[in-house]
């Protein structure tokens, strides 16, 4: 599965989730530590307000703090639309992915700043199922090329406070069970 087949299937993934919020669920909380749906969705819709800035070649700098806070608003679903389609928008500029982004980890390839995008989408659209109590379940392929991105990078953000540590899964384990208890979620 190429970059942006992974990053479309994850972002409708998360988007066919957020679509299903009910009004009274905003306040449940997800296998996020300490975050509710509320947090989870304002995280994603921060994330996508600041992708295509950062795909236009600005920096943290330039950014600044625009995003910091609720984002949400009154209306978490219309906020989430915005920021998605703008997002979607400039992964798919033609030449976007040519070349490097300004990330808090320094100067990155575009392609590694959509395979990170990609496995936030897809690792948070399972929190948000989790969190509304619907259907978790993520593609076969998408789990399996995210997780075969991730594996090799997780032992390395541990103690980062990005994921909790990794959850043991029987051998065999479907590739969304890996790939949700290598970043600290029990499936």
């Amino acid at each position: 599965m190429d970059l942006l087949d992974a990053f479309d299937t994850a972002w409708l993934e998360f988007d066919r989730r957020v679509h299903r919020v009910r009004e009274d669920q905003w306040g449940e909380l997800t296998p996020c530590t300490a975050w509710t749906v509320r947090d989870l969705v304002n995280h994603l819709v921060g994330e996508h307000l600041w992708a295509p800035w950062l795909l236009r070649g600005a920096t943290l700098a330039e950014v600044g703090d625009r995003f910091d806070g609720d984002v949400l608003g009154d209306d978490p679903i219309a906020a989430w639309e915005r920021a998605a389609a703008e997002s979607h928008a400039a992964f798919h500029r033609p030449g976007a992915l040519d070349g490097h982004v300004d990330t808090s980890g320094g100067e990155s390839p575009t392609t590694d700043y959509g395979w990170q995008m990609t496995t936030d989408l897809t690792v948070h659209a399972w929190d948000l199922a989790r969190g509304i109590g619907d259907d978790d379940t993520l593609g076969d392929e998408l789990a399996a090329a995210v997780y075969e991105r991730v594996e090799p990078e997780a032992a390395g953000w541990q103690g980062s406070g990005l994921f909790a540590a990794p959850v043991p899964v029987p051998e065999g384990a479907r590739a969304q069970d890996r790939l949700v208890a290598l970043l600290g979620r029990e499936p």
